[in-house]
């Protein structure tokens, strides 16, 4: 995936699709893009840019409201208070078709990275906050809760986005999309629905490295904990060789990996285990290092319902910190060495 680091924001604007309404509150002015509001925005999209749900997608064949006049923007033809308020529009009308879609603002962006220009689109839900409500009686002061909801805070992850390229040809993808399921505030099991990729972009999800690189690591921790279940020795032995090759190879082989991880004399063992992952459409791929290196900066282990150890893959791999001792009976010593001080978190 492309490692877009150079941010320039040059115009946004800000909508209200409130579905108490008849239609979307649309902006008439562009924001002021002061030092505050550029980093709010900016915190945004490097959040979504860090995000490891991103994904590679081109748009369909047939045009969407998105598509039209995004391109329209990114080609000079139009502004972005005219290409905004025809989003706006379009969201809104998929939202009022469907009751699990909540209200949001809906905030457009444009702005310039190494790799060209882009039309940033974030629905930004709205979040429960309370505040306190004075009520005088009789010269009695009473103080309570009252709740409400409000669309933008710095510290709440946008759920769905898209960064849309100029479409050229022979490009790899068009845009960026971002496109998470249920929150945590909504109960309801349609909210994940596909309405924001299919209905509102109309694009198609391509799988990238990033996501090959995810879906790899997953995959083959499942298959350790399903087959290595009572067996900490093995469990280790594959764990640590996936590290290793993750972090040391530029491309993986499932083969080759078989080959070095599960001994010959093992030999259903190792075709399970390469069954396993070319059902998943697993064999060999290129390996995201940033993804890698990121997954690894901390490594969560759990032992048992009461013990869990947070260690970086460094110390991990550093005899003179941590070792694993091999029993002999399956079982492993996790020992930690060289302790000079420590605190109770």
């Amino acid at each position: 995936m492309d490692k877009i680091r150079d941010i320039a924001i040059t115009e946004a604007i800000l909508h209200v699709l409130d579905k108490n309404a008849d239609e979307p509150v649309l902006n008439d002015y562009m924001m002021d893009l002061n030092e505050e509001s550029y980093k709010f925005i900016l915190s945004h999209i490097e959040k979504v840019l860090k995000d490891e749900n991103l994904k590679y997608a081109s748009f369909k064949s047939k045009d969407t409201a998105v598509k039209e006049v995004s391109q329209d923007y990114l080609n000079g033809l139009v502004n972005l208070k005219t290409v905004s308020g025809e989003i706006a529009k379009s969201l809104f009308e998929i939202m009022q078709s469907n009751d699990s879609i909540p209200s949001c603002d809906l905030l457009v962006v444009s702005f310039t990275t190494e790799f060209g220009p882009m039309v940033g689109i974030l629905k930004i839900d709205y979040i429960k906050q309370y505040t306190h409500k004075i009520d005088i009686v009789d010269n009695n002061i009473g103080i309570g809760l009252m709740s409400n909801r409000t669309g933008l805070s710095a510290s709440k992850k946008v759920q769905k986005c898209a960064f849309i390229k100029p479409i050229r040809a022979d490009q790899d993808y068009d845009l960026l999309v971002l496109d998470k399921g249920t929150t945590k505030e909504s109960d309801d099991e349609e909210y994940g629905a596909n309405y924001f990729i299919e209905n509102f972009l109309g694009c198609l999800i391509k799988e990238n490295d990033r996501d090959t690189t995810r879906k790899f690591m997953s995959a083959v921790e499942l298959w350790t904990r399903s087959n290595l279940k009572d067996e900490a020795a093995k469990a280790e032995n594959i764990r640590s060789s996936i590290r290793n090759r993750l972090i040391v190879d530029d491309n993986i082989d499932i083969y080759d990996i078989a080959n070095r991880m599960i001994p010959s004399y093992e030999p259903e063992v190792k075709k399970d285990f390469i069954a396993y992952l070319q059902a998943l459409d697993i064999e060999k791929f290129v390996i995201d290092k940033e993804y890698v290196e990121k997954k690894f900066s901390k490594l969560k282990i759990q032992i048992s319902s009461d013990i869990e150890l947070n260690i970086s893959d460094y110390a991990y791999r550093n005899s003179s910190d941590f070792a694993i001792q091999d029993n002999g009976d399956g079982s492993i010593h996790m020992i930690i060495k060289n302790i000079q001080n420590y605190v109770e978190k």
